[in-house]
């Protein structure tokens, strides 16, 4: 769960980047920054997903689908910016709510299932561990 923390910590990151860069005459800084976010957001999403495949949790499909559903929203964030249009105020108020109330609720779902599925492969090695070390005795 370490991992994922400090992917949110990344995530955050690109929000500050948004403000740093939003008043640049550069739009290729701009650009830089929002294909970073989904980008890296896909990557955080994929990561999640996985995680929820593994502890078989129940609610992966519609976890998945709100995910699917933000990144269409950022994607058309980037068409928005591609045609010239200024999104970048409204794009870091979107993703810095977005971020407080997937950490808050749509993350915090599924952690229990996440946790109990890494304690049952951490007990299943144990397991293991220990049959081999003691079955050396008798073999």
């Amino acid at each position: 769960m370490q991992q994922s923390h400090e992917q949110h910590k990344r995530i955050l990151d690109y929000i500050n980047q948004i403000d740093d860069v939003k008043d640049d005459e550069d739009r290729r800084r701009i650009k830089d920054v929002l294909d970073n976010i989904i980008d890296y957001t896909q990557s955080h999403f994929t990561f999640e997903e996985s995680l929820q495949e593994e502890a078989d949790y129940k609610y992966r499909v519609p976890h998945k689908r709100v995910h699917d559903l933000f990144i269409k929203k950022i994607e058309l964030y980037r068409e928005r910016f591609e045609m010239g249009h200024t999104i970048e105020a409204e794009l870091q108020e979107i993703l810095a709510k977005w971020l407080i109330n997937h950490i808050q609720h749509d993350d915090a779902d599924y952690v229990g299932a996440v946790k109990e599925n890494m304690m049952g492969i951490i007990r299943e090695k144990e397991k293991k561990k220990g049959k081999n070390w003691f079955a050396r005795f008798f073999s």
